[in-house]
């Protein structure tokens, strides 16, 4: 039995929409029912909607994970948009800091194992420098280079910009439920921010995307506002010869806008 020809017509028209749908990439980023609430958004769009919520919010607590050639490296991070940060940093056997900024002072406090592992002193000069140190809040040398890191970590943006020049590349995923990790077996230390961990079974959007041999993936929420919920950045080439690519970073942001208290110690 033969068609009509306007049903034969429509039939290809819509024949042929689909396959271009489908060659340009269109689909994923079309579909409600993997997108919602963001069917009506491109990839790019989402995140840039995650971006500016996240960087908006008047306070958040982060808990990164990453490596250094020394190991593996923990980091529990409470800050604000008046610059006042809290950082507990663990850095597995070379041991842990506390660091404090408020009203843009700065003090640090770390454990034995930091103190020998960042002092240039050695022998009975190093042993009575580290007992001398240990678990006093000292005002950190220019040099230190563990209290730099702890610092540039208050930044969120130290953590955003690894996602925000390749937002463009972004592809949204499937709606999902956040996954508790395993536990720690590192704890905060006293005055630091407690878990930060978005709660096991958040609503969120999976978004993938890279460039430059780098990528990414993030989860968004899906409830509320569009906070960034968690960045997981692969490793990078070694763009800067050294023989040592960008490090994994895994972070996951959470208690968007919750106060926290920060008391300057003294030193």
């Amino acid at each position: 039995m033969r068609l009509p020809a306007r049903v034969s017509a429509a039939a290809l028209s819509a024949a042929t929409a689909l396959a271009l749908a489908t060659a340009c990439d269109l689909l994923p980023d079309d579909a409600p029912g993997a997108a919602a609430p963001y069917a009506r958004l491109t990839g790019p769009e989402v995140v840039d909607k995650a971006l500016a919520a996240t960087r908006a919010a008047k306070a958040v607590r982060m808990t990164v994970r990453t490596t250094t050639p020394e190991g593996p490296v923990e980091a529990y991070v409470a800050t604000d948009v008046r610059g006042v940060c809290t950082v507990t940093l663990s850095m597995g056997a070379a041991g842990t800091l506390e660091l404090v900024r408020t009203g843009g002072t700065v003090r640090t406090r770390s454990d034995a194992a930091m103190l020998r592992a960042s002092s240039t002193a050695r022998g009975p000069r190093g042993d009575a420098e580290v007992e001398r140190l240990t678990g006093r809040w000292v005002e950190p040398a220019d040099g230190d280079r563990q209290a730099r890191t702890a610092e540039r970590y208050c930044d969120r943006e130290t953590f955003l910009g690894l996602l925000a020049p390749t937002s463009g590349t972004a592809r949204k995923g499937r709606a999902t439920a956040l996954s508790p990790d395993e536990p720690s077996d590192e704890e905060p230390a006293a005055g630091g921010p407690s878990s930060a961990a978005p709660a096991p079974g958040t609503p969120a959007l999976t978004v993938t995307g890279g460039a430059d041999g780098r990528k990414w993936s993030v989860s968004i929420a899906t409830e509320g506002r569009p906070y960034l919920l968690e960045l997981r950045a692969a490793p990078g080439p070694d763009a800067d010869g050294t023989g040592h690519g960008a490090a994994p970073v895994t972070v996951e942001f959470s208690e968007f806008g919750k106060p926290f208290t920060a008391r300057q110690p003294k030193p």
